[in-house]
């Protein structure tokens, strides 16, 4: 029951409550009345609590995953106006990026950097304006009804000069703090649009392919007999191979597979030998801190010839379609074909499981974070250190480091050729076509 006025004392409540309405009659409430802005004023003298909304694209609908990030950037702002702040909230819109981009080479019927250059990028760039507002009013209307209180009126809008400035602002200070610097950092890259994607574009486009799944040898420097298995499903990778990873805790043994002998970790033995139909006899165990330090021949020597390899910092980017680094400087270290000593050795690292593989991890630097990680900590007992990458932006092999038979290839298209390569050459221990969820 409500209280009402004019003699009643309570209003009779219908036993079946209209959700739908009811909200709908708090929002015009909110409306009418203001109450936002009142919210607002009563608290105009408390602490300054600055919250920006993380703008979303207005050139596409809202969905339900936009519900659950807009409910809980609103929790916050509401619990500190609860305690006293003042929290002005100030809406925004991201006009920026590939939501944008994409949406309009729908329209046009086009996909890629090359097709963007050929459509003009200027006239490109005005239909991608043109749209980034398509859907406004969907979204104040969304925004409205989720309860979720902003500024929409004083919106700030990521492509206005202002807005554009403001970051160029940002920046020179980081700079004259001498707080940027130039260097290296491992992000996914779309080859064929020549751009960075988020961790949240990738994970929308997962799908099930098929790929290449090789076991390699890793023939030991010092005893060409006895090699490292390895086992990737990037074929395209190899040629970039820097290291070799262990886990320093763990068993590894060393067996007997004919006249070869492999290094493998010892929980993984019963399952590789299954894999292939045939014993694989131990002939000694050692602990993963032992095989620390030793050298291997890596599985191509693309940077053992004259080739340059990349040493100047540079934005490398990790791989749902291809991933490379910036063109710069060749190495001093690799001019005249002379490699790096601190190549093609085992490291110790924390991340080697025993979930699958052989325990042996190989490390390609330039298209994976915990491989950098790998490499910057190598660096810091020897910054002379390069980082090779044999992949160019558009994520096909560059000519100045790839033997001619790959030279300009795209590297996806190459995986095969590779692995026939290795298998020529007696190194490819086994290998099978997998389905998986790639992106």
């Amino acid at each position: 029951m409500r209280p009402v006025k004019n003699g009643g004392v309570f209003e009779r409540v219908a036993p079946v409550v209209d959700f739908p309405a009811a909200e709908a009659r708090v929002r015009v409430f909110w409306r009418e009345r203001d109450i936002f802005a009142k919210s607002l004023a009563l608290r105009s003298s408390g602490p300054r609590f600055v919250f920006y909304e993380g703008p979303p694209t207005a050139n596409g609908l809202p969905h339900n995953g936009h519900a659950l990030t807009r409910v809980m950037k609103d929790v916050i702002p509401r619990y500190k106006a609860m305690r006293g702040f003042d929290v002005p909230r100030r809406a925004g819109w991201d006009t920026h990026g590939l939501p944008v981009e994409i949406e309009v080479e729908k329209e046009l019927r086009i996909s890629g950097k090359d097709a963007i250059e050929a459509f003009g990028v200027e006239p490109f760039v005005r239909r991608c304006l043109d749209s980034v507002f398509r859907y406004t009013a969907e979204w104040q209307s969304f925004t409205e009804k989720l309860g979720f209180w902003l500024d929409m009126g004083d919106a700030y809008v990521t492509y206005h000069q202002s807005y554009v400035e403001s970051v160029w602002w940002a920046l020179s200070q980081l700079f004259e703090r001498g707080l940027l610097y130039r260097g290296h950092k491992v992000v996914w890259w779309w080859a064929q649009g020549g751009t960075v994607l988020s961790a949240a574009e990738v994970g929308e486009g997962y799908r099930a392919v098929d790929d290449p799944s090789i076991y390699v040898r890793f023939p030991l420097a010092d005893e060409p007999d006895t090699s490292l298995l390895v086992w990737t499903t990037t074929p395209w990778t190899l040629p970039s191979n820097s290291f070799a990873a262990v886990n320093a805790d763990i068993d590894y043994v060393v067996v007997r597979d004919g006249e070869q002998r492999l290094v493998v970790a010892a929980a993984l033995r019963a399952a590789l030998a299954e894999k292939v139909g045939r014993e694989l006899p131990v002939e000694r165990t050692l602990r993963g801190a032992e095989l620390v330090g030793q050298r291997y021949a890596p599985p191509f020597d693309w940077f053992r010839a004259s080739r340059p390899a990349r040493s100047e910092p540079q934005v490398s980017r990790s791989e749902p379609k291809a991933s490379e680094a910036h063109e710069d400087e060749p190495s001093e270290d690799h001019k005249g074909g002379r490699p790096h000593e601190g190549f093609w050795r085992v490291l110790a690292a924390d991340f080697v499981e025993l979930d699958a593989g052989t325990g042996i991890v190989h490390i390609a630097p330039a298209f994976g974070e915990s491989d950098f990680d790998l490499l910057r900590r190598e660096q810091q007992r020897d910054p002379a250190l390069p980082l090779l990458c044999a992949v160019r932006p558009d994520g096909t092999f560059d000519p100045e480091i790839a033997e001619p038979a790959y030279a300009g290839r795209w590297v996806k298209e190459a995986d095969r050729d590779l692995a026939r390569a290795l298998r020529e050459r007696g190194l490819v221990w086994h290998s099978v076509q997998i389905r998986h969820e790639y992106p």
